[in-house]
């Protein structure tokens, strides 16, 4: 049945000159969700990047890291939470759920909005005969508890963030591509910035054979696209989106609130990606 009201953003593939939008727009949604009391979904994808979160940022040796990232002809962007490094690439589909937060007619907690998630990836893929598991797979990168996997290989991880009266929580899909050289990109920065201190310090000793993509583990040629399709199938049949939602869309970003508090994000955004000298690769 349908009872919420949701809109929704997709931004598609962004350059590595616009690598710093879904993060801002993440925050920015949070704070509109909570607001107006009303859902919002954020789909987009990356041009080979491979996105720090703010603890890879303080290993050993920040600039070997990132120099064997640009080496393996990808990018470097930092996100504004926490977590560790993850890719985002034309075969990785990154999705958001924002909602109100608090509100006695929303009040999620962090582990149900991790069960909200997996519980829409699962209800699209319901036309395969799997058990999507959820635990952490220690030697993936950026393990966390909510590491969805497929007979043992992961294939998506989810994060949250909190910000005002809003929570996003976010989710990387592995649909298609070789996830094992992702893998084994984020394995060689964590060996280059962490020398001899690989696999120590809270950082995951990075095993590429630890995670798998969709493509593989369903024996389907899957594109971002359809997996997106999927996802959207499942949130129209839940929730309801206004006729106008491309108009929603348009007064929230075009108007002047929106201009003032996305410029204040653009500067701590960049700001944070001075460290790895972000403006290298524009």
């Amino acid at each position: 049945m349908i009872t919420k009201e949701a809109i929704l953003l997709d931004q598609k593939i962004l350059s590595h000159n616009k690598s710093l939008l879904p993060f801002i727009y993440t925050d920015l949604l949070a704070e509109y969700a909570g607001d107006n009391k009303i859902i919002c979904f954020h789909f987009w994808s990356m041009t080979n990047q491979v996105i720090l979160g703010m603890k890879d940022t303080r290993v050993t040796f920040l600039a070997e890291g990132v120099q064997s990232i640009r080496e393996n002809a990808y990018q470097v962007v930092v996100r504004n939470s926490g977590g560790l490094a993850v890719v985002a690439d034309q075969g990785i589909l990154n999705f958001s759920i924002v909602l109100p937060q608090p509100d006695s007619k929303y009040n999620f907690s962090i582990d149900q909005g991790y069960e909200l998630m997996k519980h829409i990836i699962e209800e699209a893929l319901a036309d395969f005969d799997i058990s999507i598991d959820a635990f952490e797979v220690s030697d993936s990168y950026c393990p966390g508890d909510f590491d969805l996997s497929i007979h043992g290989k992961k294939f998506a991880g989810i994060s949250q963030r909190r910000i005002k009266n809003g929570i996003g929580i976010m989710i990387y899909l592995s649909v298609c591509g070789n996830q094992a050289k992702r893998g084994e990109i984020v394995r060689e920065f964590y060996q280059k910035s962490l020398g001899n201190q690989f696999g120590t310090e809270g950082f995951p000793p990075v095993n590429p054979n630890s995670m798998s993509n969709l493509s593989e583990l369903l024996k389907t040629d899957f594109t971002v696209e359809q997996i997106k399709e999927r996802i959207n199938d499942v949130l129209t049949a839940q929730y309801h989106f206004s006729d106008d939602n491309e108009v929603l869309l348009q007064t929230f970003l075009n108007s002047d609130d929106f201009s003032v508090k996305f410029e204040k994000q653009n500067e701590r955004m960049k700001q944070r990606n001075q460290v790895i000298d972000w403006s290298e690769d524009n």
